[in-house]
């Protein structure tokens, strides 16, 4: 006869142990801003939802920079993590002196005119901005800031057209005014808006 094994659960002394320690862990982190990306020595031609080239970082010196990574025709987490970057924008206040970035790594069927339907259907502030490049730039990118895509299915419908949906990494980051990138998040996580607010809100003090 086959069994499971009983795991024990743990008690609240070691769930408010663990807690704790979770704090202690983040708050060690907003500290330190250990550096796990300089961007200093890249450059990458992009363009926004406008059609308007962008040189990243270039563009973006002087300013924090909180980036998503996301695509139009997801199904699933990109919404989230494009609600999440709004929701941080609207918690911070709108500050003047943060850019938001939604990238895509999609950037065949991610035109900027599509970007622009995009931003239009989530109604996001000016301040927020959709990249998408050439597809070997984009590649690029995405490899420098180690964000991995792989396809997970593809179809053709009855008029030709070919549907296709990405396996992606889930990331949020934020880039500080020196064009390092110090702090990276689960992006679509509903707790990430908070985390990200204070840690800016310490950051910029």
């Amino acid at each position: 006869m086959n069994t499971k094994p009983t795991l024990a659960k743990p008690s609240s002394y070691v769930l408010t142990y663990i807690f704790l320690s979770f704090l202690l862990i983040q708050s060690a982190c907003i500290n330190d801003y250990k550096v796990i990306d300089d961007m200093n020595d890249a450059s990458f031609e992009l363009v926004n939802q406008d059609s308007v080239r962008v040189v990243f970082p270039e563009d973006f010196r002087g300013q924090y920079v909180v980036m998503g990574f996301v695509y139009t025709n997801c199904p699933d987490i990109c919404p989230l993590i494009t609600q999440n970057l709004i929701k941080i924008q609207k918690d911070l206040g709108y500050p003047s002196n943060v850019q938001f970035l939604g990238v895509s790594f999609d950037p065949l069927r991610d035109t900027p005119e599509i970007l622009h339907r995009y931003k239009e259907v989530f109604k996001v502030d000016e301040n927020v901005n959709f990249l998408t490049g050439e597809p070997k730039m984009v590649q690029s990118f995405m490899d420098s800031v180690r964000v991995r895509t792989q396809e997970s299915m593809r179809t053709t419908t009855d008029s030709g057209k070919e549907i296709y949906f990405l396996n992606h990494s889930d990331k949020i980051m934020v880039m500080n005014p020196k064009g390092e990138i110090i702090i990276e998040y689960g992006g679509s996580m509903p707790s990430i808006p908070s985390l990200i607010v204070q840690d800016l809100q310490s950051l910029i003090q």
